[in-house]
């Protein structure tokens, strides 16, 4: 799993994704090595005799990549062929009796034996065609051009009688669906044949006489029509038009045919063959289809010395998946910019080096799960065959991307269920990938003592109270608004207490830190504010001095209206200087401005940058503390996303999310879908976020995932908001027999003794009932050891329904 298939055996692994490594420091003009970045070297022989490299990442791109649905593992993936249903026999017999019943009612007609056949005809004819009251013998009638118009009623009458049984046979046999049924299944030109044969023998039966060798009478079809001419002209001439007849005849074989044309698809399929000879004969040929790795896009766009370059280090080996990805995001970027001509000299320049991300690296240390940076997703497992579940998903892998975690996910599972390990690690280590590639912004927040990734995956690292960090966590986000900062703050310190309305909180902080800002210019740290908060005159009478020396009277209305509220019923500065009390302690005295040698890093910066960023919260004895720093990198990276429009993904993953989720937080998920950014949020257990926003908080995030060992109380909440399907139940009922008859009575009697059992019959109801998806108990009890139940939503608004997912595969 960790070589991800380049060190092992050789087809031992399903779709392996290849992943040759690429040298953490490239140079400005990369050489032209003869083996693959990162791969041993090989042993010394002579020049003549070095073998070419061959690239598994050629291959890697060249594979197939089919459009599935969200959390499908699309890297190799066919979507499953429909398996041709089969007829069952009553539905034969359904398609044939009435056609045998057809064929005995026509012959009784034909013969006269049909009672009151008659009568509809006399109905709609003068008595003076006929004789002595019946239809059998038609009378000459004086004065008519024709003289016998009764024979041609009875021929038209004959003719309607023959069309309506034609279509009650269809109807009540569909004959429409299961010949369909049967010749679709079949290839294009044999589909077309056996349409053809069919028309052939339906033109048979209507014009025997062009078939040479079949001798049965003609169905009546065309001397209904004629006899029909006769009766509406009361004349034989048009019957002696050879225009005429041609005409009709030529109207009723048309008619006769064009069912079968579209049952054969004959257009389209004629449309087809006569295209490449169309093509052929167009000027300038088109060029057939190039493989991925030979560049098409880039050939099409005229820049043929960038892909030729970049096709030679491709096959050479000497870029890796990161490298494909970053310069396809790199040409998409330029093709919108129109600025292809910088593109093709830098990629002359640099090779598959160039647009390397800042850090210079072009591979992560270590990958311990499979990815596919042209799809953009990481596996985390395999999608269990189920019932419920749709036929595309039955063994294919499961995987997540930025196309579903745009719209956040929220993963509920007790400690030890796997969710740093299966979900939180593999999506941090992809969304690093995909920030080498240029493509993506990752902020991942570790618990205590369990760091998501190596050190050398991310380009900062922020150690709350570690006094070797390098860097220190800007508080307020390098805004230069003292009512944003105020917000920010507030929203972190006081965003989970229900008495301290966060509003008033962000105004009092506010009234403090805008008359600060502009005395000092900067923010206060986290313990000036804490002394300010708790109106400390040694604090405040600075401020009121140098805002009355300055004149700057709306600064110290400001400042004057906090020291009136302090101390007041309702205040929220003592509820605001109690939080910050806790990020007060000696251990963090060198943090969040307070001075230390880390330098400060602000969250302002995943929004211009695709940065690899982690911070990692304090250890153990200071777990509340670690969810204020929570809910203030949660509060920064909702304010810091909304910021213009970025190219990249940005995505904030919270391996705990406990005591973080507020009413604030839950609105501004939302709208991260169009922000184009998202959060992970992980937790143990649902009791961890305030009754009153479980409900939103499934609402808001659209994807969720119930790992094994849920309580039914957090099932209960996932069934809530999965919801319910129709699904069609069948149920089966055993009624005993009571005979009334003697002899059947003893038959009974006589079976029951023999094999013990009274006689009974089943009765079957089949009906369609509303159920959950997954139920509260299935979920707290039916899911096994290493597997979820996980429910996807992609930002075009596809869905994915709860499935289960086996995360061992």
């Amino acid at each position: 799993m960790d070589s991800d298939g380049t060190q092992d055996a050789r087809g031992t692994h399903a779709n392996p994704v290849p992943r040759p490594a690429g040298p953490p420091d490239v140079p400005a003009v990369p050489p032209r090595p003869s083996r693959a970045p990162g791969a041993p070297p090989a042993p010394e022989q002579a020049p003549e005799q070095a073998p070419r490299p061959s690239s598994t990442v050629a291959a890697w791109l060249d594979a197939a990549r089919s459009a599935a649905r969200p959390g499908i593992w699309r890297y190799g993936y066919r979507p499953p062929k429909d398996t041709p249903e089969r007829l069952a026999p009553v539905t034969v017999a359904g398609m044939l009796v009435p056609l045998a019943l057809a064929i005995g009612v026509w012959s009784f007609w034909r013969r006269g034996y049909v009672p009151y056949k008659s009568v509809p005809l006399r109905m709609f004819t003068p008595d003076d065609w006929w004789w002595g009251g019946t239809t059998a013998t038609p009378k000459p009638v004086e004065g008519r051009t024709v003289a016998l118009p009764g024979y041609d009623a009875l021929m038209l009458y004959d003719g309607v009688f023959f069309a309506v049984l034609v279509l009650a046979v269809v109807v009540l046999g569909s004959w429409r669906a299961i010949v369909r049924h049967y010749v679709s299944r079949l290839r294009r030109p044999v589909r077309a044949l056996a349409a053809a044969a069919l028309a052939l023998v339906a033109l048979a039966l209507v014009f025997p006489d062009a078939f040479p060798g079949v001798g049965w009478s003609p169905v009546p079809v065309v001397d209904p029509l004629l006899s029909l001419t006769v009766l509406i002209t009361d004349s034989y001439d048009l019957m002696a038009s050879t225009l005429f007849t041609n005409t009709l005849y030529a109207v009723v074989t048309l008619l006769v045919v064009w069912p079968f044309a579209r049952l054969g698809a004959w257009w389209p399929y004629a449309r087809e063959r006569l295209a490449p000879r169309r093509e052929g004969t167009a000027p300038g040929t088109p060029v057939p289809d190039r493989p991925r790795s030979q560049w098409p896009e880039l050939r099409d766009a005229g820049q043929h010395e960038a892909a030729e370059l970049l096709t030679a280090e491709v096959t050479g080996g000497r870029m890796n998946d990161v490298d494909c990805a970053r310069i396809e995001h790199a040409f998409a970027a330029a093709r919108r910019s129109a600025t292809l001509d910088a593109f093709r000299d830098t990629v002359l320049r640099r090779g598959g080096a160039a647009w390397t991300h800042p850090s210079g690296a072009r591979d992560l240390p270590r990958r311990t799960a499979r990815h596919d940076l042209l799809a953009g997703q990481v596996r985390i497992g395999r999608w269990v065959p189920a019932e419920r579940a749709p036929r595309p998903y039955h063994d294919a892998g499961a995987a997540l991307g930025p196309d579903v975690l745009g719209t956040s996910l929220l993963a509920v599972g007790p400690s030890g269920s796997g969710k740093t390990r299966t979900l939180v690690e593999p999506v941090t280590e992809a969304l690093a990938l995909q920030a080498l590639a240029g493509r993506c912004a990752v902020v991942a927040v570790s618990a205590a003592g369990a760091p998501l990734g190596a050190d050398d995956a991310f380009d900062v690292i922020v150690r709350i109270g570690d006094p070797s960090s390098v860097h220190d966590l800007d508080p307020y986000a390098e805004t230069e608004d003292p009512d944003e900062a105020a917000a920010i703050l507030a929203e972190a310190l006081v965003g989970d207490v229900e008495t301290a309305g966060t509003q008033g909180a962000a105004t009092a902080l506010a009234q403090l830190l805008g008359p600060f800002r502009s005395v000092r210019g900067r923010f206060p740290s986290l313990l000036e504010l804490r002394e300010l908060l708790e109106g400390e005159e040694r604090a405040l009478a600075p401020l009121r001095e140098a805002l009355a020396a300055s004149g700057d009277d709306v600064m110290r209305r400001e400042l004057e209206a906090r020291v009136r509220h302090t101390g007041a019923p309702g205040d929220a500065g003592r509820a605001l200087a109690d939080r910050l009390a806790l990020l007060s302690r000696p251990v963090f005295a060198d943090f969040f401005g307070g001075g230390g040698a880390g330098r400060p890093f602000s969250l302002r910066a995943v929004a211009h940058h695709p940065l690899r960023v982690r911070i990692d919260l304090p250890e153990r004895g200071h777990e509340e503390a670690g969810r204020l720093i929570t809910r203030l990198v949660l509060a920064q990276f909702h304010a810091v996303v909304r910021e213009g429009r970025r190219a990249h993904f940005a995505c904030l993953v919270l391996d705990d999310a406990t005591g973080t989720v507020t009413a604030e937080s839950v609105r501004r998920i939302q709208r991260l879908r169009s922000q184009n950014a998202g959060v992970l949020l992980a937790l143990r257990t649902i009791a961890d976020v305030p009754e009153a926003l479980h409900g939103p908080l499934y609402g808001a995030v659209g994807c969720r995932m119930a790992y094994c060992g849920v309580t039914t109380w957090d099932g209960s909440r996932f069934a809530q908001t999965w919801g319910t399907e129709w699904v069609e139940t069948t149920e089966v009922a055993k009624h005993t027999v009571f005979a009334d008859q003697p002899m059947t009575r003893a038959f009974h009697a006589l079976r029951k003794l023999v094999t013990g059992k009274a006689v009974t019959t089943d009765a079957v109801t089949v009906r369609q009932v509303e159920r959950e998806r997954w139920s509260a108990s299935e979920l707290a009890h039916a899911v096994p050891p290493g597997h979820a139940v996980l429910s996807l939503t992609s930002v075009e608004g596809e869905h994915a329904p709860p499935l289960l997912v086996d995360l061992r595969g």
